[in-house]
């Protein structure tokens, strides 16, 4: 417990200055390095970390497209956004035809469902941290991508709690045995509690903001954050009891490693953008 507490204080020091200062490169360059680990994480949890010639290009996609994904927004080099996508379009499916390949010339030697399943889970993880890069530099995202962060660890911290006092119902006990049901409303609950105040907050702070943020939207995001991430925890604790781990990594000593710390955060992401996405041509 007491290395999980240390671990946890040296990572909001060193987390919270990256988000204040994300202007700078230095924030892609941190989600950049979070998805190729993630990515290399889920290999050795495959048993393919050994296996270079198959994932070193996963490896190279998963640094190369959170770099595109800022230089897409960055002033002196703007990228239209149809570019982009299609830049991740030709890189996934590079990946894929790369990977078959890889099987085919294995002459088997590798089974062609273990190799998908692990360009599958390289798909969700570089996507995920990809679009946390999309979100922030998106207009207004500034102020918005906090919600990814705030989302999935507010509902993580207080569906543990509520569930911790008031869980009498197990959730999926097959995957999680200590999740429950009133732990999860609690965390949704909560979640909505803190987008609201965190939306009141920054009109307050920042009355001038011009950004489309209404409370049914932050009300909608905040609903979607905490049943997705929810989700996010139960796919990866899924996959780690499948395969016999306690943890991903050891990359943060008493919280595992990236796909531990970053379960939740990660499907949130993309969600957000999405729901962003519709609500710029609806709203």
């Amino acid at each position: 417990m007491k290395t999980r507490i240390i671990t946890g204080i040296v990572a909001i020091a060193l987390f919270v200055p990256i988000c204040i200062f994300s202007d700078y490169v230095v924030f892609p360059i941190v989600m950049a390095v979070l998805s190729a680990v993630g990515v290399y994480e889920m290999a050795k949890c495959l048993g393919m970390e050994k296996k270079w010639a198959l994932t070193v290009p996963m490896y190279l996609v998963a640094i190369t497209l959170p770099m595109i994904g800022y230089y897409q927004f960055f002033k002196s080099l703007r990228i239209r956004g149809s570019f982009f996508l299609g830049i991740c379009m030709i890189l996934f499916f590079f990946v894929l035809i790369y990977s078959l390949a890889y099987v085919m010339f294995r002459k088997n030697q590798d089974k062609i469902g273990d190799v998908l399943t692990l360009y599958a889970l390289f798909l969700y993880i570089v996507g995920c941290f990809t679009s946390i890069i999309c979100i922030r530099y998106m207009a207004g995202g500034k102020y918005v991508y906090l919600l990814v962060f705030l989302g999935a660890w507010v509902c993580d911290t207080f569906a543990y709690f509520t569930g911790r006092f008031l869980g009498k119902h197990k959730l999926i006990p097959e995957i999680s045995p200590k999740k429950t049901i009133e732990g999860s409303i609690g965390g949704i609950v909560f979640t909505i509690g803190a987008f609201i105040l965190y939306r009141f907050l920054l009109f307050k702070i920042y009355p001038e903001l011009n950004i489309n943020l209404p409370y049914l939207l932050v009300i909608v995001l905040a609903i979607a954050a905490s049943i997705v991430s929810q989700i996010g925890d139960l796919i990866a604790s899924s996959i780690k009891r499948q395969y016999n781990l306690k943890d991903y990594g050891k990359l943060f000593p008493g919280h595992g490693g990236v796909l531990d710390r970053f379960d939740s955060v990660m499907l949130v992401a993309p969600v957000t953008y999405i729901i962003f996405i519709i609500s710029s041509v609806i709203m």
